[in-house]
């Protein structure tokens, strides 16, 4: 299983959706990394992304975007293969 990183904040919809398909598909652990807590990784997440939003989500170093990019590979049966 590769490893997976999220930046999220602690009240998000979307970031909790993402870790529940996530988790449907075996992943047992994910990186968190708070930006409302760090409010300096905001401006990392904003440099390797060029998104402002959370979550975003990176599966070992391909950024995959936000929970409907994850939603969206999980529909195209490509989330499993690419956490293999």
């Amino acid at each position: 299983m590769k490893k997976v990183l999220m930046y999220s904040t602690g009240y998000c919809p979307y970031c909790s959706r993402a870790e529940m398909l996530l988790k449907q598909r075996g992943v047992t652990e994910i990186e968190k990394i708070r930006i409302d807590v760090e409010p300096q990784r905001r401006d990392e997440m904003i440099q390797r992304t060029g998104r402002r939003t959370v979550p975003q989500i990176f599966i070992d170093d391909t950024h995959v975007g936000g929970f409907d990019d994850l939603a969206a590979l999980d529909r195209a049966d490509k989330l499993v293969p690419m956490l293999a």
